[in-house]
C-alpha cells in the first residue's frame, strides 16, 4: 500500500535528446534522497495512464520537460496544479492535458494524491534521437539537478 509514500516520477523518453531529462534527474535524485518513505520511478507515458502510476500515494513529484515561449534553456520551475490554465500541458501528457487527467481521476473515484507538485525544465530539443542532452543542458545540469534537490527538499518540508 503506497498511502504513506511519496512518489518522484520522471517523466520523458531517455532517447529524445532533452526530453529524457525527467527520468535522469530521478535516477540521480534517487541516490541523494534515500527515504524509506520516497519511491521513484520513471515513465514516457501521459494522459490517464499516469493515474495508473500516481495512485495511493500521499504526495507527488512529477519531473518533466518543458518548452515555453520565453524560457530560458535549463531553467527549473516548480508549480502545483492550481498554476496550470486549464489548456496547458505538461510536455509528456500529449493525449489529455494535465488537469483534465486529474479531473478524470477523481470522477473515476481514483485514490489521487492530494499534494502534487512539478518540478519543469525548460529544455531546448525533444524531437531528435539521442540518448545525451543538449550541450547546452548538458553543460547546466549540475546546476539543474542542484535546483531540483532544493525543491524537492522544499517539498517534503
Amino acid at each position: 500500500m503506497n498511502e504513506k509514500k511519496i512518489l518522484i516520477l520522471g517523466l520523458g523518453n531517455d532517447i529524445l535528446t532533452d526530453d529524457g531529462i525527467g527520468p535522469r534527474l530521478a535516477r540521480d535524485l534517487s541516490k541523494i534522497f534515500t527515504r524509506p518513505d520516497i519511491i521513484f520511478n520513471y515513465t514516457s507515458c501521459g494522459g490517464l495512464e499516469i493515474m495508473e502510476y500516481i495512485k495511493g500515494y500521499r504526495k507527488v513529484i512529477f519531473i518533466d520537460a518543458i518548452r515555453s515561449v520565453n524560457g530560458k534553456p535549463g531553467e527549473v520551475y516548480h508549480f502545483k496544479p492550481s498554476d496550470f490554465r486549464e489548456t496547458s500541458n505538461i510536455s509528456n501528457l500529449h493525449d489529455i492535458n494535465f488537469l483534465t487527467a486529474l479531473k478524470m481521476g477523481e470522477l473515476l473515484d481514483i485514490d489521487l494524491p492530494s499534494d502534487l507538485h512539478v518540478i519543469a525544465v525548460e529544455i531546448i530539443s525533444d524531437l531528435e534521437f539521442s540518448e545525451e542532452l543538449s550541450a547546452e543542458l548538458k553543460k547546466a545540469y549540475p546546476v539543474i539537478l542542484e535546483k531540483a534537490e532544493t525543491i524537492v527538499q522544499n517539498c517534503l518540508a
